[in-house]
């Protein structure tokens, strides 16, 4: 190989990892070093505090399901919306906000970033800003990227519109088939802290059929845990980050 070639070969690597790097946060056993070294991007907000955060909505079967449970209980909650979801149904996204709660984004498409090019990123991530601004009337805060795997487009993007990205601390893996209210509950909880933040989902677009039931199911009992523990329970908004 030529030495141009190589150099050629070495440019191109090197920005094929540049492009990539931020997805080496997603790995599950390096989550622990993200919340250390990167705390805000990581989740971790007043120790006082816990950050509950839905994904992949509006879905106006199940949505609606989670507003009233979240009313009955005084709460509010960070919701991150899918574009191609809230472009079906704007109408419930101006009713999630119309009930005090907190609309980020979550890209127009559940696609993994690694897989777009620049251009594509910035484009989707514009798309759901926008799409997100006109159905409540106000430009959101927080940024989300699918499968929380970022790409230096991404946060780059989400950041010059104005977007904080924020990924989670604990999850209830409710996305996948058998789930259950006990094992999104025991999941939750297993290493929830004060200062974290909770990811759910509320609607299953992108999850197994109806496993939206098991999040419903678990939510009180996660309320529960979390007043048990003296936290209060609320958007990120309230949970003390740093943003864009």
């Amino acid at each position: 190989m030529s030495r141009a070639l190589k150099t050629a070969a070495a440019l191109a690597g090197g920005l094929a990892l540049a492009h990539a790097a931020p997805a080496l946060t997603s790995i599950q056993p390096l989550e622990p070093l993200r919340t250390r070294f990167f705390p805000g991007y990581g989740g971790k907000g007043d120790p006082g505090h816990v950050a509950l955060t839905f994904d992949d909505g509006p879905d106006p079967l199940s949505t609606p399901r989670f507003l009233k449970l979240l009313e009955s209980r005084g709460l509010k909650a960070t919701f991150f919306l899918l574009g191609f979801m809230l472009e079906r149904d704007p109408g419930l996204g101006r009713e999630i906000a119309a009930a005090g709660h907190e609309i980020a984004v979550h890209g127009y498409l559940h696609r993994p970033m690694l897989v777009r090019t620049p251009r594509q990123t910035r484009d989707d991530l514009h798309r759901a800003r926008d799409l997100v601004a006109t159905a409540t009337g106000e430009a959101p805060r927080f940024y989300r990227p699918p499968y929380g795997i970022a790409t230096t487009s991404a946060l780059t993007t989400a950041r010059s519109l104005g977007m904080t990205p924020v990924l989670w601390t604990s999850w209830g893996a409710d996305w996948r088939s058998g789930a259950t209210g006990t094992s999104v509950y025991d999941t939750v909880t297993g290493n929830l802290d004060g200062g974290g933040t909770i990811l759910l989902h509320d609607s299953d677009c992108t999850s197994a059929p109806a496993s939206w039931t098991a999040t419903l199911s678990a939510l009180p009992r996660i309320l529960d845990h979390c007043e048990a523990q003296g936290w209060k329970v609320g958007p990120l908004a309230r949970h003390g980050l740093a943003t864009a």
